[in-house]
Parts: structure tokens; C-alpha cells; sequence
């Protein structure tokens, strides 16, 4: 018997949606056992720092020479401060159980300084570009709890900048950190996950990368063909006091220790906005330096950010400078300069952080 036209349309029509029922009911505990799958871990609860390296192999912290509480007073002593280096517990699910984390001192700094400045076998001075070990001026637990449901723990790195008569900023310090490995965890096995080259610059009140386009620098008689400078960094010394490489010198000569030109700051009033810089070097002899300016100051100002109103401008602009040195860029040419001018600091402050060094935006 022949089917009608409507058997013929409608019974395969009725026979396609009944497939396609079918269909999306097998794939039903497929989705969710493909949904189950997420709840589970994806990766592995490795061990890393949060410190990731720029493109010289170390990480900027910056940390306040001392660190103040609340009130202003120093919290720990003159000199003395910390750092809370983030360590944590990668993976997709929640730490499920409290970890013991050994950290040591890394091995392979002398790598990285190799690596990046060159053989002193061919040329001895470079190990003045090195990275220098600062462990003398460091101090951290050997052990980091995590606990369980935490994905990050603190470690607190203590630093005492005045030890051993202060720290010297002429050196590149660096405090090499590792995860060690123990049967109870797996260290992050990326490279670099599992280290922390920590390059610390303490700071100060006036200390940081300065503007230096209204300073000038030129031979000595030839002032009138004086060129600016775009940046020069104020290393701290101490509290009250940083210092300068001499003109266009910076941390990339060899011979930069002979250049330091030291700016001591005297506040002329409670606040501190105002006053007077002693500018003066610890090797006139040999590097020619002399102060010209009868008097150099400082200023200190405040400004709120037109546009972002959490964003606060910190300046401090030095005035007056006026001295001269005699630079040796090859030993037996001597050649004079004059530097005068003005500097300037900026430091761009959130004042949504509380937290002083977080707050600024280096």
C-alpha cells in the first residue's frame, strides 16, 4: 500500500526529533562529567615567589630606609626595616593542608652576574658592575608557614641599613632567595618561579630618580655650551641624606666611587617643607670637587592629581647647585666640568594605600 504525502513527511519528521531527544540525553552526563572535571586540581600546588625579574635578572624592591609607624616615630630603630616577599601556592583549587616552606639563600647569583656583565678573566675590573650579595644587612626565617586554605603567605625579610657603619648604595644590592625543595611540597619547577633576585633600594625622604633637564653640565670655561642631563638617582645614605654621581656619571662606570656628591638636607622648620643641602664629597682630592654655590636649598610641595583625585604629586626640588669635578674616563685624561642647576623628585602617592612604600607608584 502506497503512503500518503503525510505519512511520507511527517513519520520521518517525527522520527528525526525522536533521534535528536536521544541524542541530547546521552550528552547530558557527558556535560556533567565534563562540568565534575573543573572541581577537580588542573595543575599541581607548586611553591613560588611572587617576584617576577626584569630584563637584568633581578627584581626593584623599595623599601623605606626606616620604617615609621603611624605617628611618624621609627617603628623598629634608625635604619631598620622589612620587606613582605608574597609566596603562594599555585593550582585551581584551594590549599588543602598546612605547608612547612624552607627558604635559603640562593647559589646563582654568581651565574647571573656572569651571565650579564661579562668574564673578569678578560677584563678584571668588571666585577665592579657585579651584583653584591647583601645577606650582611638581611635577615628571614628559614621556614614559611602556609596554612591550610590560604593560597599565600608573608615572608618577612628584616634589613638593618645602618649596620657595619651603613650600607653603601655605591654597590648593586641583590638578596638571592630560594625555595627549597623537601619531600612535603614540589618548588615551582618554571624558571625563576622558584627565586627571588631581590635588587632592595632602601629610600628616603629625598632619595629616587630625580629630573635633571633643568641641570646642566659642561666644561670648565666653556660654560655657554653647558647641555642638560635627563635623569640623575639620589642613592641613600642615611636619614637626612643621599648622594649623586658627579654629573653625567651613574652605576655603569667602573670607577663610580669616586664620584659620589653628597646632598645632607637641613629642614628649617617643624614640617620639613624647607631648607638647606650641604653639598659636599668624600674624595676632593682625587675627583677635584668644589661647592661654588654659597647656599643651595630645598623645597617640598604637594599638589593633588587634577584628574585621578587619589593620586597625589610629591615633589622636592633642590635649588642652587652650583660645583665642579674633574672627571678620568681614561687614566691620565683629566677633564674639568661644571654642574649647576636645579633637581627635581617626583613621587606619584595612592592615597587608597595605606602601606607607605605600596602607596607609591615607583
Amino acid at each position: 500500500m502506497k503512503k500518503s504525502y503525510m505519512q511520507k513527511n511527517i513519520l520521518p519528521s517525527l522520527s528525526g526529533r525522536v533521534w535528536g531527544v536521544a541524542l541530547l540525553l546521552l550528552c547530558v552526563p557527558f556535560f556533567i562529567a565534563c562540568n565534575d572535571e573543573w572541581k577537580d586540581e588542573q595543575y599541581a600546588h607548586y611553591i613560588s615567589f611572587k617576584a617576577p625579574l626584569n630584563d637584568n635578572g633581578v627584581t626593584a624592591v623599595y623599601v623605606p630606609y626606616t620604617r615609621h609607624s603611624d605617628d611618624g616615630t621609627p617603628e623598629i630603630g634608625i635604619g631598620k626595616s622589612y620587606y613582605d616577599l608574597p609566596v603562594l601556592v599555585s593550582g585551581t583549587t584551594d590549599n588543602n593542608r598546612d605547608i612547612n616552606v624552607k627558604i635559603g639563600l640562593s647559589d646563582t647569583l654568581a651565574q647571573l652576574n656572569f651571565e650579564r656583565f661579562g668574564n673578569p678573566t678578560y677584563r678584571s675590573d668588571i666585577v665592579d658592575l657585579y651584583y653584591k650579595d647583601m645577606q650582611n644587612f638581611a635577615s628571614f626565617p628559614s621556614t614559611l608557614l602556609i596554612p591550610k586554605g590560604e593560597n599565600k603567605a608573608l615572608l618577612r625579610v628584616s634589613f638593618d641599613f645602618a649596620k657595619d657603619g651603613g650600607i653603601d648604595m655605591v654597590e648593586k644590592w641583590v638578596l638571592p632567595l630560594e625555595i627549597q625543595k623537601d619531600g612535603s611540597y614540589e618548588p615551582h619547577p618554571r624558571k625563576n618561579y622558584a627565586k627571588a633576585m631581590l635588587r632592595v633600594y632602601p629610600y628616603n625622604d629625598y632619595s629616587g630618580n630625580y629630573s635633571a633637564t633643568t641641570l646642566t653640565v659642561s666644561n670648565k670655561g666653556d660654560e655657554t655650551n653647558a647641555t642638560g642631563m635627563e635623569t640623575a638617582r639620589g642613592y641613600v645614605v642615611d636619614e637626612n641624606t643621599i648622594f649623586f654621581y658627579a654629573g653625567t656619571v651613574d652605576e655603569t662606570r667602573t670607577d663610580r666611587r669616586k664620584y659620589k656628591v653628597f646632598f645632607k638636607f637641613n629642614p628649617a622648620n617643624e614640617s620639613g617643607t624647607e631648607g638647606t643641602v650641604d653639598v659636599y664629597s668624600d674624595n676632593a682630592e682625587n675627583n677635584g670637587f668644589v661647592n661654588n654655590s654659597a647656599i643651595t636649598r630645598f623645597q617640598i610641595y604637594e599638589q593633588q592629581d587634577d584628574i585621578q583625585p587619589w593620586l597625589l604629586h610629591h615633589y622636592v626640588i633642590i635649588s642652587n647647585i652650583d660645583y665642579e669635578y674633574i672627571d678620568e674616563p681614561v687614566a691620565g685624561i683629566q677633564m674639568p666640568y661644571v654642574v649647576k642647576g636645579i633637581l627635581t623628585l617626583e613621587r606619584q602617592l595612592n592615597t587608597q594605600i595605606p602601606n607607605e612604600d605600596q602607596a607609591i607608584q615607583w
